[in-house]
């Protein structure tokens, strides 16, 4: 056993053990280019190094955007969809926070306290999502998350029968 495990379980966590730092001119700049409407970034991923979160990845393609998340990973995305329908467009985003399956009580604990950092500077969006398991990472589920969030929703006027 090592010296700072034994001193761990004799101890308890030292506070500055728990203290989560966060690159904040990364993940605003990061941020931003997602909200742009002149670039092609549609999503940003920011994920742990050490007690650091970082902008990890940033992309447009949602497959690329998915692949990110593993069942070790804990970890925050920013993605840009486009909702409505044939007469109606709109920019929605979405904040999502993914705790994959491996993840222990204590590091998953602190999720919730971690995401108050992100969440002062990635304050837009209109849905809120926390994932822990990869068969609810799709495109229609996180666009059917944005339709209910968004009220009511009008189609073209013409029912089918």
């Amino acid at each position: 056993m090592s010296v700072e495990y034994e001193a761990i379980i004799q101890d308890g966590p030292k506070k500055a053990d728990m203290i989560t730092d966060i690159d904040e001119k990364a993940i605003r700049n990061a941020y931003e280019d997602v909200r742009s409407d002149t670039t092609e970034t549609q999503w940003i991923v920011l994920k742990y190094d050490n007690k650091q979160i970082v902008c990890s990845s940033k992309g447009s393609d949602f497959e690329e955007f998915k692949n990110q998340f593993g069942d070790d990973d804990r970890a925050f995305g920013y993605i840009r969809l486009q909702m409505g329908d044939e007469l109606s467009k709109r920019i929605k985003f979405l904040l999502l926070t993914w705790v994959g399956s491996n993840v222990g009580v204590i590091k998953r604990a602190k999720m919730s306290t971690d995401k108050a950092l992100v969440k002062a500077i990635i304050s837009n969006f209109a849905v809120e999502v926390m994932l822990e398991n990869a068969s609810e990472f799709t495109l229609e589920n996180f666009r059917e998350q944005l339709l209910k969030a968004g009220g009511a929703n009008y189609g073209t006027g013409i029912k089918d029968f």
